[in-house]
């Protein structure tokens, strides 16, 4: 069993470096370490292979959740245990379970399948939406997901919470420009636009292994760079006054014509 070391101290290490990478991707990324909050959460990553780094859990959890605590141990390098008033001020969470583990930044060595078919999301800012992408994309069997750069970080807490763990699930390959991945890697673009001039209408469109639907930025659609590299333009045919739909909507029906 681990041996979960006792800290009452707000100013310790861990206390503060657990609530920065609640709140900071850039120290998630220079510490190489995210933030995994929530019984469920912690499950579907220890199912996935995901070690701890450090299981932090609440007086109250560690009693009320030992079961699965103790399961989780077995995956830990290091245990901590804290006050419930302690826990509550570095959870992103309204109510609180009690648990977090930090665990290890994965490095992405799945290579891309040039057979498969994928989705892309330039510049999704909003980590909910990315959660929800990832979890469509996952039960209709998109072979991966493609993200620019400068999008919302994939291992944002609230990120990982929306995708239900299918971001530790699914492969997600970080890029700094789309249209420059695809051809590196010898798939089709197919930029999703709101518009009645495009090339095609996504309903109508032929698609075939090795494509890839391209979603744009919730406010300001694609670039144009991403646009005109792209193999074709597709649109999702509207009626009414609505001129768009909100990108988890557009790419859950842009992936279903993919794989229909």
């Amino acid at each position: 069993m681990l041996d979960f070391k006792e800290i009452s101290a707000k100013d310790n290490r861990i206390i503060k470096l657990t609530a920065l990478l609640q709140k900071s991707a850039k120290a998630r990324k220079e510490n190489s370490l995210f933030v995994l909050e929530g019984l469920r959460i912690c499950r579907d990553a220890a199912d996935c292979g995901v070690a701890f780094d450090t299981l932090i859990v609440s007086e109250t959890a560690r009693k009320k959740h030992a079961n699965d605590i103790e399961n989780f141990s077995k995956i830990s390098n290091n245990g901590v245990l804290i006050p419930d008033y302690l826990f509550e001020k570095i959870s992103d969470t309204e109510t609180p379970q009690g648990i977090i583990a930090l665990a290890k930044i994965p490095d992405i060595t799945v290579p891309v399948d040039k057979s498969g078919r994928y989705v892309a999301l330039e510049h999704i800012a909003d980590p909910a939406n990315l959660g929800a992408i990832a979890r469509t994309a996952e039960a209709l069997g998109i072979s991966g997901i493609i993200v620019s750069g400068d999008g919302c970080d994939i291992f944002s807490p609230k990120a990982l919470r929306a995708s239900m763990g299918t971001l530790l699930r699914v492969p997600v390959y970080s890029c700094a420009d789309i249209t420059e991945f695809l051809k590196a890697n010898s798939l089709r673009g197919f930029a999703c636009v709101p518009d009645a001039n495009a090339d095609l209408k996504i309903g109508e469109t032929c698609f075939l292994p090795g494509d890839v639907v391209i979603i744009g930025n919730e406010a300001n659609g694609l670039t144009e760079n991403t646009v005109k590299g792209a193999y074709k333009t597709v649109t999702i045919p509207m009626r009414g006054r609505a001129e768009s739909l909100n990108a988890a909507s557009a790419a859950s029906i842009a992936m279903w014509e993919l794989l229909k």
